[in-house]
């Protein structure tokens, strides 16, 4: 009988198709913000003809840019959801990866533009971002990639902690409630629009928008390539009929040396060939062109996977 039995097992495995998937990991952010759905649309892809290409993938939460920058230097991460500037400063070693340069990462594609964006309660007084000293303001929760982009903006205003009356590191999933519930001020989100976030808040607490603008963002922007004016569209949100003018960065899609070029390969093909789909998954994805996501914002070398199907299908 267990003769039987495990010959039986043994003819089964025959005919039956075997599959050894290589499991690969995208870091993304909380999962109120785009980089989510966005590592979620790639995996989508990706994972749709697997059996083809042997990839199986899967996305985490993480902290957001800078976490995914830190786990993809130590393995701990195949690829990973960035800010273009953060991508710049993790490979050059600049800011806050000063002498921690990573020569080991690698560009694969630009996504969508993610404007710096500041949301205030419409009680608090805050027009402008220069009105945010003395207020309580979460400055997002360390390792992301708002908070590094508020952190830079406090020295170049010449503000510290001290300058507000409170000072919170949300995640961003916690901060639309805590600015309802009048528990701060302000949020800082960088982020693509539209997003699930900064909806709950106009929508449950009549939050507003504020416009991060003028002499010191002019000069900012004028001397970083990764850097750019951003509008956020009037009428997106409730009680926000009109545009607010801020600056803002691109979301990129980055991994390492470590990761085979086959694997980036299949990846960049799955997106770049489903793109009508890739587009539908997010708002914030409707307009994205190939031309692009092969070259803006990408200020690490890119990948050899990548570069290699951007070759073949004229895109470099």
């Amino acid at each position: 009988m267990k003769k039987r039995w495990i010959a039986g097992l043994a003819a089964l495995a025959m005919v039956l198709p075997a599959y050894a998937f290589e499991f690969v990991t995208i870091g993304t952010g909380g999962v109120t913000g785009v980089y989510y759905p966005t590592g979620g649309a790639i995996c989508r892809l990706v994972n749709k003809d697997r059996r083809s290409h042997g990839l199986r993938c899967s996305v985490e939460s993480t902290g957001g840019s800078v976490y995914n920058l830190n786990a993809i230097r130590a393995g701990e991460l195949d690829m990973g959801v960035v800010q273009s500037d953060w991508q710049y400063h993790a490979y050059h070693g600049t800011d806050r990866f000063r002498g921690q340069g990573n020569q080991d990462l690698r560009a694969v594609f630009s996504i969508h533009p993610e404007p710096f964006t500041v949301l205030a309660r419409r009680d608090a007084g805050i027009r402008q971002f220069a009105d945010l000293p003395g207020k309580r303001v979460n400055i997002g929760n360390p390792g992301s990639g708002q908070r590094g982009n508020m952190d830079m903006l406090m020295r170049l205003y010449g503000w510290n902690k001290d300058d507000f009356k409170l000072v919170t590191e949300l995640k961003s999933a916690e901060q639309a409630q805590a600015l309802c519930d009048n528990k701060v001020d302000a949020i800082v989100f960088t982020v693509g629009h539209p997003n699930g976030s900064i909806k709950e808040a106009t929508t449950a607490c009549d939050a507003v928008l504020v416009s991060v603008a003028g002499p010191v963002i002019d000069k900012l922007v004028a001397a970083h390539d990764y850097y750019r004016v951003a509008t956020i569209p009037g009428g997106m949100y409730a009680a926000n009929p009109d545009a607010v003018q801020t600056f803002g960065v691109g979301a990129t899609f980055v991994s390492s040396t470590d990761t085979p070029a086959s694997t980036i390969y299949a990846v960049v093909r799955a997106v770049f060939e489903n793109m009508n789909q890739f587009r539908r998954f997010h708002p914030a994805f409707a307009h994205l062109k190939e031309a692009q996501m092969a070259s803006d914002g990408l200020s690490a070398p890119l990948h050899e996977g990548a570069l290699r199907y951007y070759k073949e299908v004229g895109l470099r």
